[in-house]
């Protein structure tokens, strides 16, 4: 079993986390050209889990289109409302209070070399947190995430985004769950650029606010039988058990 050190980082800024993941793979990436230079070193590249939430932003993928942005510049200045474009896969989508963001920061030669089993793995964490609360998550055939109703054209709804980079077998970005999230803040775009397709959250299935810190341990724990991964905290757990 592998170690992932898992961090809250509660609420942070998108560029300070993104900083933060860059940070990493920049420096796993220089020792996996160290260790393939010097068979002598062996310094191993340490995996990382972080769960956070935003302030409210837009963020687009590196083959997105920004007139899936549905503001200018002035009104997303008017609402507080940052943009970023990113180097992750995918097309535009929303982070803010009451979602789930997780960033795993892997070295993928520690688990399997596949990217698309990797991407599959995290949208299972999800419908398996999901499950725990009676939710169906599914996946929509040619999109990534996780989907309520997918089969059903009329009804399909995204409750879980999903985006990520690899360079060299590490992993950076990642996914954002809506869990009590304002879906208010999706009319301003076309989430990832599905313009037929609603979204939704944990809170509106359920008619009810759940305990994010809750839906939070549940996806670890998912996350790590579906890993094999050994979870240390590198402070408190996230839920007291």
């Amino acid at each position: 079993m592998k170690k992932v050190i898992v961090e809250d980082l509660k609420t942070i800024a998108y560029q300070e986390a993104w900083d933060l993941q860059e940070d990493l793979l920049k420096t796993g990436v220089e020792i996996k050209i160290k260790s393939s230079r010097d068979k002598n070193f062996d310094k191993e590249i340490k995996n990382h889990l972080f769960i956070c939430s935003h302030p409210h932003v837009y963020t687009l993928g590196k083959h997105g289109k920004i007139n899936h942005l549905l503001l200018n510049e002035e009104s997303l200045k008017a609402k507080g409302i940052e943009f970023h474009k990113t180097n992750r896969g995918g097309d535009i989508t929303y982070h803010g209070p009451g979602q789930m963001v997780v960033y795993p920061v892997l070295d993928l030669e520690q688990f399997f070399t596949d990217l698309r089993k990797y991407m599959r793995f995290l949208e299972e964490a999800v419908i398996l947190t999901l499950a725990e609360y009676e939710i169906k998550g599914e996946r929509l055939p040619k999109s990534t995430g996780v989907w309520l109703d997918a089969e059903d054209p009329f009804k399909a709804r995204k409750i879980c985004a999903l985006g990520v980079r690899c360079s060299r077998w590490i992993t950076i970005h990642g996914l954002a769950l809506n869990i009590n999230a304002d879906l208010s803040y999706f009319d301003n775009i076309i989430p990832c650029g599905i313009s037929n397709k609603g979204v939704t959250s944990m809170q509106k299935e359920l008619d009810k606010k759940l305990d994010e810190k809750k839906v939070q341990q549940i996806f670890i724990e998912k996350f790590a039988e579906l890993f094999n991964a050994e979870i240390v905290y590198k402070k408190e757990k996230l839920l007291a058990k």
